[in-house]
């Protein structure tokens, strides 16, 4: 049987959704893009592919590759659904409800197996910042680029990881799929910020899911609009077409829901360890915490007031600055109160500006 039966039929009884080969050449409309966004500024801080040269070359980092062999990965079936929003509770996007990833990997591990058991090269290439899988995956013909800027296939729309085995092995590739959106832009005016700026087109400054991994304060303007959000944020992918069936049929789920008091409360090591599979940057639970606070600002709860209050007096200025700012959403007496009596004995200055602001509308 041939090679890329095989492969083909492996991936398919390892449960890919999408599967295609192409060649290895640049891909010089994505570098350009990519170039593009640096150059004006809507790339904000993204790294991985945005400050990785060779990411749009596969053969800077392997010289040895003549193909990538992709996959996509449905997460839908465990992923579930956040639920309505709920007083005290705070959501996580479907795609990290778990480490979705694993599958992913599982099934590439699969595939690389058959070829080097052919006497190939095979190397895995997934969430690395060597390869634009996005890029990829349209030239594989696993799906068209969508003006929600994510790889959209037949049958389940946005709701995919994407990966790829890189190889030296001459197969024959894949035709990319002939589709588009058309006339749809639904994703477009269902970002909350409007970070989608044009068909295709992001800015990284205005969008939800990039401030939720993003390090330092998030921007004022935005935090209202983060809403109960913790990490991630699925509205321009909920608002798809193409994945609607999926969405649809997963819809009775409940996952990606948690507690904002029992977040705020948790230990560091504790918060790190079960969200191991969240991009935090340097891996620091202050930006988790952050998040929750702007959350708990947001949704409120109970005990909300008495807890973003107790952050008031933490030693990181960061989460002084955004507990303040949820004291000033939720207002009332004892939020007017708690900023009061900070305000009196406060050093930092942008500390003390934020909680000037919070008074003035608590």
């Amino acid at each position: 049987m041939a090679l890329g039966t095989v492969l083909r039929a492996t991936a398919e009884s390892a449960g890919l959704v999408g599967y295609g080969v192409c060649d290895a050449s640049p891909f010089t409309g994505t570098a350009q893009s990519i170039a593009d966004a640096n150059e004006s500024g809507r790339a904000a801080g993204l790294r991985f592919t945005y400050t990785e040269p060779a990411s749009t070359d596969i053969t800077r980092s392997f010289q040895w590759a003549q193909r990538l062999v992709v996959g996509a990965w449905s997460y839908m079936e465990r992923a579930g659904s956040p639920g309505p929003p709920s007083a005290g509770s705070g959501r996580v996007a479907r795609f990290a409800t778990e480490e979705h990833y694993a599958d992913l990997r599982r099934a590439l591990t699969r595939l690389a197996e058959v070829l080097r058991a052919e006497g190939h090269r095979a190397e895995i290439l997934i969430d690395d910042n060597r390869l634009v899988d996005r890029a990829a995956a349209v030239r594989a013909g696993i799906g068209w680029w969508g003006k929600n800027t994510m790889v959209l296939a037949p049958g389940v729309g946005p709701w995919m990881l994407l990966g790829s085995v890189v190889t030296d092995a001459d197969l024959d590739v894949s035709t990319p799929m002939k589709r588009d959106c058309g006339t749809c832009e639904a994703c477009l005016p269902a970002c909350p910020t409007g970070a989608l700026v044009a068909p295709g087109v992001l800015d990284a400054r205005l969008c939800l899911a990039y401030w939720a991994q993003a390090p330092g304060s998030i921007p004022l303007e935005l935090r209202q609009a983060m809403g109960d959000r913790v990490y991630g944020c699925d509205d321009c992918v909920e608002a798809c077409p193409p994945g609607q069936r999926s969405l649809e049929e997963h819809s009775a789920w409940r996952a990606g829901r948690h507690e904002l008091l029992q977040l705020l409360g948790a230990d560091s090591g504790s918060l790190l360890e079960r969200f191991s599979h969240f991009y935090v940057p340097k891996r620091n639970a202050r930006f988790l915490r952050r998040n929750s606070l702007v959350a708990l600002g947001n949704v409120g709860g109970g005990e909300a007031v008495a807890v973003a209050a107790g952050f008031l007096g933490h030693p990181d200025d960061l989460l002084r600055s955004h507990a303040a700012w949820a004291l000033g959403s939720l207002g009332g007496p004892m939020a007017r109160a708690a900023l009061r009596a900070r305000a009196m004995v406060e050093k930092d200055a942008a500390v003390g500006g934020e909680i000037s602001q919070a008074l003035a509308k608590a």
